[in-house]
């Protein structure tokens, strides 16, 4: 008797339909396309390192969500989950055949062991970009524009980028005599939008006092304009590099008029304690419930964790796009376009001996850069023309049966139901080029 496994995945896995799948290679090429406007350069990794690679300054709670076990050889090794400390391992391995200031980017999969949630999964697709080797506010607005401008090419909406500077909030804290407590506090700020004011309040007691809990509470309120707040901060926390660096790129802000799309935000924090200057979290604007859809920062020592050498302590500066999260926030919005088939022209099934005709036909179309399939059944018209229909399908070209090659060709209209007939390949391309902007 066969042997029956029930087919099934794991919570916070997930199969991809062909529609699903298309939308999400569709962002993924915008995105991509974006970085290399910008001179990024690709790079790959691997899925699985080392666990002390993963965990060399993780610890806390990515330690409890990193997938590890022992391999068939006994190595302690996890899953990566993030794609920011596997490259640090790679700058340190391959520092001399790069160019610096280097500017990458690694679009792949990621994997923690967290509670999942609308647009938060186990596994899911990261997209970072990174520049190494500059400690220039040039680098760090460079890193902000390019968030803005590929969340706004890929998002159909507005786009708020929440920034802050790692350092200033470090200074603050050394003012109240609380640095060596600077972990917990950090990712207990960094709890504020999931927890609310008042657990944020009680969680900061536990760990600090009430006393700096509430002045950390006033601190991350901070409001009024960039410059007001920037002020407000600066005052708290003492004059430093930290408060030039942000002033200039509040500069840059206004130079290249964006500053609808950045606000200082004091409560942004960033949980990971990599992070030491400028820190960035990206807001759809008209969903800003669905969380930060791009984040990261500058983190300037990180490298140098993987090498004795001193000199790859290598400053650098980046982020990431969560696209499973942004997806999730354009299906909300109803922004999300699923398309059926990449091919929206397929020549129909006519013979069995007109197999290599018809691909022949096809072909004449692709080479006009239009994607096109053959139907591979023997199927009656009709049939096929149900089937052209629930593929998504906008025209289907019919051979003569007889003579496929030599005949004139008929091109099936399949939103208007309607048939041209009488027609030879060039006529067929120039119908369906014509035709593409208005399906």
């Amino acid at each position: 008797m066969a042997v029956f496994i029930e087919p099934r995945i794991l919570k916070g896995f997930r199969d991809f339909l062909p529609s699903q799948e298309i939308a999400r290679r569709n962002l993924l090429e915008k995105i991509e396309g974006s970085f290399r406007l910008y001179g990024f350069l690709p790079i790959d990794t691997p899925a699985l390192e080392y666990s002390e690679i993963l965990l060399g300054k993780g610890g806390g709670e990515t330690e409890k969500q990193i997938y590890r076990f022992k391999d068939h050889g006994d190595r302690d090794v996890a899953l990566r989950f993030d794609l920011t400390v596997p490259f640090a391992r790679f700058l340190a391995e391959h520092r001399d055949a790069l160019v610096f200031p280097f500017k990458r980017y690694h679009i792949a999969k990621v994997w923690r062991g967290e509670n999942t949630q609308r647009g938060r999964y186990r596994e899911f697709t990261q997209c970072d970009f990174d520049t190494i080797g500059s400690d220039s506010a040039d680098a760090d607005f460079e890193i902000l524009i390019m968030m803005r401008n590929t969340l706004l090419a890929i998002s159909g909406g507005g786009v708020i980028i929440h920034l802050n500077h790692r350092g200033i909030f470090n200074r603050f804290l050394s003012r109240l005599g609380i640095l060596d407590r600077s972990v917990d506090i950090l990712r207990a700020v960094d709890k504020l939008a999931k927890i609310g004011r008042d657990a944020e309040r009680e969680l900061l007691s536990e760990s600090v006092g009430e006393s700096s809990a509430s002045e950390i509470l006033s601190y991350i309120e901070i409001s009024g304009s960039f410059n007001e707040k920037l002020s407000a901060m600066t005052e708290a926390a003492g004059q430093g590099p930290e408060t030039e660096r942000l002033k200039q790129i509040g500069k840059f802000i206004q130079d290249t008029g964006i500053e609808d799309s950045v606000v200082l935000d004091p409560s942004i924090t960033r949980g990971l304690d990599y992070y030491t200057g400028v820190v960035f979290e990206s807001f759809l604007a008209d969903l800003p419930s669905i969380g930060s859809v791009c984040s990261g920062g500058r983190y300037d020592n990180l490298v140098g964790l993987y090498s004795a050498d001193q000199r790859a302590a290598l400053c650098g500066v980046g982020a990431s796009i969560g696209i499973d999260r942004l997806i999730a926030g354009l299906e909300a919005l109803g922004r999300l376009e699923e398309e059926k088939s990449y091919a929206k022209t397929a020549v129909a099934w006519v013979s069995p001996d007109a197999g290599g005709a018809c691909q022949a036909i096809a072909d004449k179309l692709r080479d006009e850069g239009i994607p096109c399939e053959v139907f591979l059944n023997e199927e009656k018209l009709t049939k096929q023309f149900q089937l052209s229909e629930k593929k998504g399908l906008s025209w289907l070209i019919i051979p003569n049966s007889e003579k496929p090659l030599e005949s004139p060709l008929t091109l099936r209209d399949l939103s208007k139901r309607e048939n041209r007939e009488g027609l030879g390949i060039e006529k067929v391309i120039e119908a369906i080029k014509n035709n593409a902007g208005k399906l």
